[in-house]
């Protein structure tokens, strides 16, 4: 039965009677069980919670003001004491005799008594004189003479500072003075401080008060507050605010809401109260209550059943036209009057109500089961097919899905909805005469039930097909064939997802299979709606795919170029999750050297892609300026904390750069030397000539854009033929195993001797890879080779300008040697611009280079770090045009820096002989 509790029909009459409470006042009165404490002692009474409330939020204000005076006693001391110790830092640093004393031959023994007499005078607890050098000159505790005091450099350089010390050989708030001679010169530095001991007995003095004041603010609170809540509690009488709404609550929901029959019969036989329920179902009169039961109508078994208080439990009794269950129960065991309850239920509806119930079940089960089985996969047939596999045998015996041609290829679809492909196809039985999948239908009549479903939007049942004469138009021959298999109803919904229509979804009955009803309609929209947004989303994805594949394979290199120091080989593998952000390239440099990269960003998805493209990008910038491996990282470092930096200040929600790895390497096939730098990224695998694998102990920077630390330089001396495996932590990390177990996979893929790169990339992923990675992986194996001695040339050359002449007529033998006769002249013209600006301008040691591989470079290097510049002279200038000869003459020239100076290198191109702009030079010449 629903309604008032005990207690609560103990407190009150339901019926809008008085009241009665002398009954429980009375001697010997018996109180419900489990009452054992008054009300007003319950914390469940609302006076009692407002009270535990009010007490609670005072507690908390005052544990807030006595901890915020605490803290801002301990400010204003811990200020306080620096004023006082920086005013006696200062009073004793400054004066002429303090200098004089510290630059005499024993400090301590003129100012240990000053410093002492001054500290007890002026209330600090130590004054030391500090040499230049920090060690302490005098102080209280004479062990400490002779020892080095800790943090002072600053006022070794000459800045005065407080601070809060913690250490050696006490924690203190402390002032520190720089001691300066009459040139202004630093020549030692007085300390004052205050322990914090002291600062702590200073605050300790404080707390009884504060104490005694919140005792006593909380016995004040605490006093108003039991107050108000004494009169509250007399007010409510002791009850809880859960007792007081569900009293007239359960009154109210029993009168007027409970769809159930409800009786209470006096003692006496008169009707105390009857529900809205009951009154329906039973057809009470007007003014029934307080009129003898067997004064309203009722069937005589029932009558006598209300009127002999018998208990019975769903005993069906007939009332009119209903059939009733009824149940009775007394109401004086449960401390109420005398009389009965009885509560009413009309069984003719509940059978029909329940039938109705299982057909609602189950298309909710069905329902769900949609929503668990479609769009399991982002694949766009796959989810029709979901979609189609459901709604077989559950919801009909055949459904067939047809999609537009744009949304099968991830496309955002066309208004042309009037060609659609059929993409699934489900059934319970075989040889039916629907179009299969993958044929092309056709909506051309316009009065048809598909079209009319495309222009509602609405889903159109037809519940007979035997008599629509519209659907027969379309193809009469295949409706006749349908027709003859059995299939007699039809549902057909258009699939939209934001408005726009996506494909068409219908839904077949055939033999033995009732018409679809008006209920089947929404269940079959809630069906082609759920797989409307699964295959919207996952066209989304395909598109997405689509481009986030496209761009990746646009930012990667398509192939390496074309270089002679570095035999190439490489894999890139996307991971399963789709497109991410590992990278790699090749970057030839000037002087035969190659530059290689791999790194990798964190996340997968478009914006990882993009944010490769513009790293891979940022690297061939700052390979240009031919610059080394720590600088061009610190340089990549820079430009990731300022793209993090935009889109922390901005309203995107790309994610950030930080984390992303890099490693950069140069090879010089001249000696074999490599150089690397890496941030936050695996070192490579080294294998020599004899196939013996190494992973070489290179400096370890953190990942770009975390920023506060300098990156380093690696050196590897490399053989010709040993080979440099580079990779992502993709190859070598997964979830079933650790890197280590991946590094050692590593060695045994690549160990052996007289491997090709394109054979050592084949036997690593031929024995790590194992299907679609979960990371991206990239790989790039490049074997070494070293420049023929012979084909480079060194020359030292002296500070003297009437070297140059020398070492022209040396290069041009060498070229002969080459045979390389053709070029002599354009060489001897760059290099003797090169090697007299080195001479003029330059600082010693200077040095010629000439290395012949596919191009011819001159290299002129010294000492000097001021790079030249390409400008136009004026008519004054006496030079200044060697460099534009150099350009006009040369097919490329740069300068790149050294440990230790530059370098000019100028290339030519064999084969050809490189003819400059007659007119700009003559414009040039002109000036």
């Amino acid at each position: 039965m629903i309604g008032p509790s005990r207690r609560s029909w103990t407190r009150a009459a339901p019926f809008g009677g008085r009241r009665s409470s002398e009954s429980s006042r009375r001697p010997g009165a018996q109180h419900p069980p489990g009452r054992h404490l008054p009300p007003s002692l319950s914390v469940r009474t609302l006076a009692a919670q407002v009270f535990l409330l009010q007490v609670l939020i005072v507690l908390v204000l005052i544990a807030a003001a006595v901890a915020a005076l605490v803290v801002q006693g301990r400010y204003e001391a811990e200020q306080g004491a620096k004023n006082r110790c920086l005013a006696v830092a200062e009073g004793f640093a400054h004066p002429p005799g303090t200098a004089a004393a510290l630059m005499s031959p024993d400090p301590t023994a003129r100012l240990q008594a000053a410093a002492e007499a001054a500290r007890r005078q002026s209330g600090v607890d130590f004054i030391t004189v500090l040499s230049k050098d920090g060690v302490r000159l005098t102080d209280p505790r004479p062990e400490l003479i002779g020892t080095k005091a800790e943090g002072v450099a600053r006022a070794a350089a000459g800045e005065t500072f407080t601070e809060t010390f913690h250490g050696e050989p006490t924690d203190a708030v402390r002032a520190v003075v720089p001691v300066r001679d009459g040139d202004g010169r630093v020549v030692g530095m007085v300390s004052a401080g205050i322990q914090f001991d002291t600062l702590g007995q200073v605050l300790y003095d404080q707390v009884p008060m504060m104490l005694v004041v919140a005792a006593g603010a909380l016995s004040l609170a605490t006093v108003g507050t039991a107050l108000v809540s004494s009169r509250l509690r007399r007010q409510t009488h002791g009850l809880g605010p859960a007792e007081m709404t569900r009293m007239f609550e359960h009154h109210d929901a029993v009168l007027h809401a409970v769809r159930e029959g409800v009786l209470i019969v006096g003692g006496d036989g008169r009707l105390m109260l009857a529900n809205d329920e009951a009154r329906r179902l039973l057809d009470l009169p007007e003014g029934a209550d307080q009129r003898p039961v067997t004064e309203l109508g009722l069937s005589p078994r029932l009558t006598r059943l209300l009127g002999s208080g018998e208990p019975v439990s769903d005993e069906l009794l007939p009332a009119g036209e209903r059939l009733l269950a009824v149940n009775t129960r007394l109401t004086e065991p449960f401390g109420g009057a005398p009389g009965v309850v009885a509560t009413f239920r009309d069984t003719t509806e509940l059978r029909a109500l329940s039938g109705q119930a299982e057909e609602a079940r189950g298309r909710l089960t069905l329902l769900y089961e949609a929503g668990v089985r479609i769009g399991t996969t982002l694949d766009i047939r796959r989810t029709a097919e979901e979609l189609a596999e459901v709604a077989v045998p559950r919801m009909a015996d055949f459904v067939t899905v047809e999609l537009l041609d744009s949304v099968l290829r991830g496309e955002e679809p066309t208004g042309a909805v009037r060609r659609m492909r059929r993409t699934a196809l489900s059934g319970r039985q075989s040889g039916h005469p629907l179009q299969p999948v993958g044929d092309l239908i056709q909506f051309v009549v316009a009065d048809t039930p598909m079209v009319a479903a495309l222009h509602r939007g609405k889903a159109v049942r037809v519940a007979d097909l035997n008599s629509a004469h519209d659907w027969r138009a379309h193809d009469p021959e295949g409706a006749q064939q349908a027709l003859e298999y059995g299939i007699h109803s039809l549902i057909t919904v258009s699939l939209r997802a934001r408005g726009v229509v996506l494909g068409m979804v219908n839904f077949w009955r055939g033999e033995g299979s009732p018409p679809f009803e008006e209920e089947d309609v929404a269940v079959a929209e809630e069906l082609v709606a759920r797989a409307a947004v699964a295959i919207d989303n996952a066209r989304r994805y395909a598109r997405e795919h689509a481009m986030a594949v496209t761009l990746q394979r646009s930012l990667l290199p398509r192939d390496v170029p074309e270089q002679d120091a570095l035999e190439i080989a490489w894999r890139y593998l996307p991971a399963q999750a789709g497109v991410g952000g590992d990278w790699f390239d090749v970057i030839p440099l000037p002087g035969f050297r190659v530059a290689l990269v791999v790194g990798d960003i964190v996340g997968h998805g478009l914006h990882a892609a993009v944010t490769m493209g513009r790293l891979r990008t940022a690297v061939l910038n700052f390979a240009s300026l031919d610059i080394a491996p720590d600088e061009l990282l610190g340089h990549l470092d820079e430009m990731v904390t300022m793209l993090d930096t935009r889109t922390a200040n901005g309203d995107s929600d790309d994610a950030p750069v930080t984390g992303a790895t890099c490693l950069y390497a140069i090879y010089d096939p001249v000696g074999g030397r490599c150089a690397l730098s890496r941030a936050g990224h695996l070192a490579p695998a080294v294998v020599d000539p004899d196939g013996r694998v190494t992973f070489p102990d290179l400096p370890l920077s953190p990942p770009l854009g975390v920023g506060g630390h300098p990156f380093e330089v690696g050196e590897l001396d490399l053989p010709e033929g040993s080979r440099l495996v580079l990779f992502t932590d993709g190859l070598i990390e997964d979830r079933g195993s650790d890197i280590d177990e991946g590094l050692h996979r590593l060695r045994s893929a690549v160990v052996g001797a007289d491997r090709t790169p394109e054979e050592t990339c084949r036997a690593v992923m031929e024995s790590m890879m194992h299907g679609r990675p979960s990371d991206d992986v990239a790989l790039l194996v490049a074997r070494t080779r070293l420049l023929d001695p012979s084909r480079v040339a060194t020359w030292d050359v002296p500070s003297d300008v009437m070297a140059v002449s020398r070492i022209r007529t040396e290069v041009s033998r060498r070229l002969d040697d080459w045979g390389l006769e053709e070029s002599s002249f354009t060489t001897e013209l760059i290099l003797s611009e090169l090697l007299t600006n080195a001479i003029r301008y330059g600082a010693p040691p200077v040095r010629v280079r000439l290395l012949l591989g596919r191009t011819l470079v001159l290299e002129v290097s010294d000492g000097s770090n001021t790079s030249p510049r390409l400008r136009r002279a004026a008519t004054t200038d006496e030079g200044g045009r060697g460099l534009f000869l150099v350009s006009q003459f040369a097919d490329r020239w740069g300068t790149r820096y050294a440990a230790t100076g530059k370098v000019i290198w100028a290339e030519q191109i064999l084969g050809r002989t490189h003819e400059p702009d007659p007119t700009a030079l003559i414009d040039e010449l002109a000036w």
